[in-house]
């Protein structure tokens, strides 16, 4: 399968999630603190390359896919490549700096489903919504145990991983997942012509 229809199928893969997502959180009333990046600082998030195959797609259609493996190359710290803090006061303050192309972990974490030991739908997410809408999240865990519709890591990731299984099952610390996905893209156009350019 070429780049372009593999990027091609993980977007209608999150546009599918992104679906589930509005009427989830519509229905739960669960949401993220404005200007709240603290899952972005965890230094030990993992990914795989495949769910960012889109941002190196595009960053390789823009002509940025070099430098910004250089970049990465340099780029010691563990936080996420991609995350702008707003202030060097409040590291946990901030935004993805390219928001459109995150991958498919950054989309999950906070509204998605796993199974516990019981086999009971848990919704993952932060400490700050726990803590700060206990009522909406407990309702919620409650609800999607009662048939409300929710996204699960699983379903998504095997999803995913039916798109390119090499890629989509290898699970590595977030920037390598970059790197490898940026590595992808240039090596398959290396011997092939350009995408177009939109």
């Amino acid at each position: 399968m070429s780049i372009e229809r593999k990027v091609q199928e993980i977007e209608l893969l999150f546009d599918k999630l992104e679906i589930e997502l509005v009427t989830f959180t519509s229905a739960t009333h669960l949401f993220c603190n404005a200007g709240c990046g603290k899952c972005c600082t965890n230094p030990t998030m993992e990914a795989s390359p495949l769910e960012f195959l889109p941002w190196a797609f595009h960053l390789f259609k823009i002509g940025e896919a070099e430098n910004t493996l250089e970049k990465l190359a340099k780029h010691k710290n563990p936080i996420c490549f991609n995350y702008s803090p707003t202030s060097e006061a409040d590291f946990h303050l901030g935004s993805c700096s390219t928001y459109k192309y995150r991958g498919l972990v950054c989309r999950l974490f906070g509204y998605g489903a796993t199974k516990d030991k019981f086999t009971q739908l848990r919704l993952v997410t932060c400490s700050i919504i726990k803590e700060q809408q206990t009522k909406n999240y407990n309702a919620a865990n409650e609800a999607i145990n009662n048939g409300l519709a929710v996204p699960i890591f699983t379903d998504y990731y095997m999803n995913l991983s039916q798109i390119d299984f090499r890629l989509g099952n290898s699970y590595v610390h977030i920037n390598k997942a970059l790197q490898m996905a940026l590595e992808e893209v240039v090596h398959y156009y290396a011997y092939r012509d350009f995408p177009e350019v939109e």
